[in-house]
């Protein structure tokens, strides 16, 4: 499509500076052909839903035509007939545009450190990531020694002194917990220690 007939989001709440700015495009001029993997997102006023900031340089660099995907009003008519299926609440042709812009933004994953560590390693031993722009790359691992955490108690080590106890739940039994715990209508500590204390 034409860069041209493209219409700059005005409430885009997505900004990069600087630093990341240089990095998306330095990526963009060395790697062009990654915009067709990743193209502007569009409502069908050709508004851009995702991808403010790579228009943005591909307008500084001077490009003529852009890729893009243009969301329709019939990609929102399936999306509530999906939602309909599950008893969600449909959404507005807008409604869901708006929604995209955030969901475009959202990052639901989080990066493996160590499979990144094992299978990228020349990458990473040549700052590649840092030129990617995956800042938060842990180069330097610590290794911490839980060899001493499993070491006998001694009930004397705790007089007048507080310490904690961290429990891990999933989402269905943190919940179920919360509740019995607010039922109760007593501490977390008292609950759990006359319950090992009846053991």
């Amino acid at each position: 499509m034409k860069l041209k007939d493209v219409i700059p989001n005005p409430d885009n709440p997505r900004l990069i500076k600087d630093e990341n700015y240089q990095k998306l495009y330095n990526s963009i001029t060395q790697s062009p052909t990654f915009m067709k993997l990743n193209p502007l997102k569009l409502d069908e006023n050709l508004m851009i839903l995702g991808g403010n900031m790579r228009y943005k340089i591909c307008k500084e660099l001077g490009w003529l035509e852009v890729p893009t995907v243009i969301f329709t009003k019939k990609d929102a008519e399936e999306n509530n007939k999906a939602r309909k299926g599950q008893d969600i609440e449909e959404a507005t042709y807008l409604e869901q545009c708006r929604e995209y812009i955030i969901k475009d933004n959202v990052s639901y994953g989080y990066n493996d450190w160590d499979i990144i560590k094992s299978d990228w390693k020349a990458e990473s031993e040549n700052d590649k990531f840092n030129e990617w722009a995956l800042d938060d790359f842990p180069f330097e691992v610590e290794t911490v020694d839980y060899s001493d955490k499993n070491k006998e108690l001694n009930l004397n080590d705790f007089e007048d002194q507080k310490y904690t106890i961290k429990l891990e739940f999933t989402e269905d039994d943190y919940t179920l917990v919360k509740d019995k715990l607010e039922q109760l209508k007593q501490s977390p500590e008292k609950i759990l220690y006359d319950a090992l204390i009846s053991l």
